[in-house]
């Protein structure tokens, strides 16, 4: 959650020409017929690799490398001034290095570009050092930073029931056993450099939207005001809402992974032992994958015939199941745990066939009573500004249901990480009466014994996958079909296709059944 105090520069995450600069060092990198316009080349000045575009006849120059995990631009996709990262789809301008789609918080470095006789020149500095109140998540962090980048110089505070300020939740289920200081999206030091509070263990029990109060209540008691709020409390599992529906869910042995804490509990506590995965989820194969190269076994349940079977389709998950199998994990399918047992800190199930989906649901229960409009799920309904039906409060991330521009504004929940982001930084330009929609196109990755699958769009209610190359070998693009039209993509070794896909998405452009044939 994220409270802002009004009063009103650009800076954390800024372009390159508002950095601290030093020694300069030029070099010719180029002739300037060996680029055609729409195409980029990776070059080297100095020690430094730098991203060599040319569009609409003119060259600029811009970091190699994405600001999310470091992936090499030169293999993601070019379209007009914009290139997206192959990998997680984050998109920069070529031109000013500006981060225009997320994940990633950081912009990149911009260079100076010469062409003189024919030749193109690159220089770059030896040393480039690259009253609101949030809850929580990823969106608070960027609304934050959005914040301060456009000069707004009141008070803002960040609230979060975590142990830890804004971390990059995805790898928790990636490695169990990642130090707490690697998955900090920003080190503490950055918050106090730009002024920005982070309350951490704290819960916010009840909101007041009464105008007159505008008021947060926290678990400890205490009432903090606002001049703006931002909610982006994300989603929880739904058996940490409601503990699975079975004897023995509360026995010593049974871990829930929300924290980083939780993830290093469950790395320590299935060494070399017998680990079961409850749910086929993204999450939970995730789990299962890391699992199989530390517990003595791996046995995963799920209520579907085979993982993402909804989401991806049959024969992707068929795969992904191979793949484990491969791995000696135990699949059992059309599933779920009817009783769990233990003494001493073991536990042994009881499975037996039960239709239960678990899945997620918002953090939202602490707005029961204040007026502010959820959906069915308890999701909380914003329009394209972000804001929701009460003045002055905005929401964001995992917790809203938003209207998505590529379904024709139909209202979504969406648990990306990219799209979390986005929706924060769109939150922020707003509460400065800077009116921005959020037009961003889903982008979401998962990670399976090293290899990633991609995907964007919103696939619900496809009725069909197209392929192209070889689901069983483990090399394809899928297309998912609705209405004669492709309404979202998936990959496993076909960058940067998904990326592609995404790019002509978020430019408006429809991809029919018969183009993508």
């Amino acid at each position: 959650m994220c409270i802002v105090g009004m009063n009103r520069c650009k800076g954390p995450g800024q372009g390159a020409e508002e950095q601290q600069e030093e020694e300069e060092v030029t070099g010719m990198v180029c002739q300037e017929v060996d680029l055609r316009d729409g195409q980029m080349k990776e070059v080297t000045v100095g020690d430094q690799k730098v991203l060599l575009v040319r569009t609409r006849g003119q060259y600029s120059a811009v970091g190699s490398q994405c600001s999310h995990y470091n992936a090499p631009l030169v293999k993601g996709v070019l379209v007009g001034d914009r290139v997206r990262c192959p990998f997680h789809g984050a998109c920069f301008n070529v031109r000013t290095g500006d981060i225009e789609e997320y994940p990633g918080l950081d912009c990149l470095p911009s260079y100076k570009v010469k062409v003189e006789d024919g030749k193109v020149y690159v220089s770059i500095h030896k040393n480039v050092s690259d009253g609101h109140f949030v809850i929580s998540g990823p969106a608070s962090l960027v609304c934050a930073e959005t914040l301060r980048q456009n000069c707004y110089q009141g008070r803002i505070v960040i609230v979060t029931k975590d142990t830890l300020p804004p971390f990059d939740k995805p790898k928790l289920s990636k490695a169990l056993d990642l130090d707490s200081s690697s998955i900090l999206l920003r080190p503490s030091d950055f918050y106090q450099q730009h002024g920005v509070e982070v309350w951490t263990r704290k819960e916010v029990s009840v909101v007041s939207v009464d105008p007159a109060e505008k008021s947060v209540k926290l678990s400890d008691g205490s009432l903090q005001r606002y001049d703006q709020l931002l909610i982006s409390t994300g989603c929880r599992s739904a058996s940490a809402a409601r503990p699975l529906d079975c004897p023995g869910w509360d026995l010593h042995g049974v871990k829930l992974l929300q924290t980083h804490e939780d993830a290093n509990e469950i790395h320590h506590s299935a060494l070399g032992q017998k680990a079961v995965v409850i749910g086929a989820s993204f999450i939970g194969m995730e789990v299962a994958s890391y699992l199989s190269n530390t517990a003595a076994s791996v046995a995963v349940v799920g209520p579907s015939r085979y993982p993402y079977e909804r989401s991806l389709g049959p024969q992707i998950g068929r795969m992904i199941m191979q793949m484990l199998e491969e791995k000696n994990v135990k699949f059992y399918m059309t599933d779920f745990v009817d009783e769990i047992k233990g003494e001493n800190g073991k536990v042994d199930l009881e499975i037996k066939h039960k239709d239960l989906f678990l899945g997620v649901i918002p953090n939202s229960d602490f707005l029961t009573g204040s007026q502010l409009e959820v959906d069915s799920r308890k999701a909380v309904i914003v329009d394209k500004f972000m804001r929701t039906n009460i003045p002055d409060i905005f929401s964001a991330g995992d917790v809203t249901s938003f209207p998505l521009t590529i379904r024709g504004d139909q209202r979504v929940n969406v648990g990306h990480w990219q799209m979390s982001q986005a929706q924060g930084r769109v939150a922020a330009l707003n509460m400065l009466k800077k009116p921005t929609k959020c037009e961003s196109v889903p982008f979401f990755w998962t990670v399976l014994l090293g290899k990633s699958i991609r995907y964007t769009g919103y696939g619900e209610g496809y009725t069909e996958i197209l392929f192209k190359g070889k689901v069983e070998e483990r090399k394809f693009l899928a297309f998912y079909i609705k209405d004669e039209v492709v309404v979202a993509a998936a990959s496993l070794m076909f960058d940067p296709a998904v990326a592609r896909v995404a790019e002509l998405m978020a430019t408006g452009q429809v991809i029919s059944k018969a183009q993508a044939q």
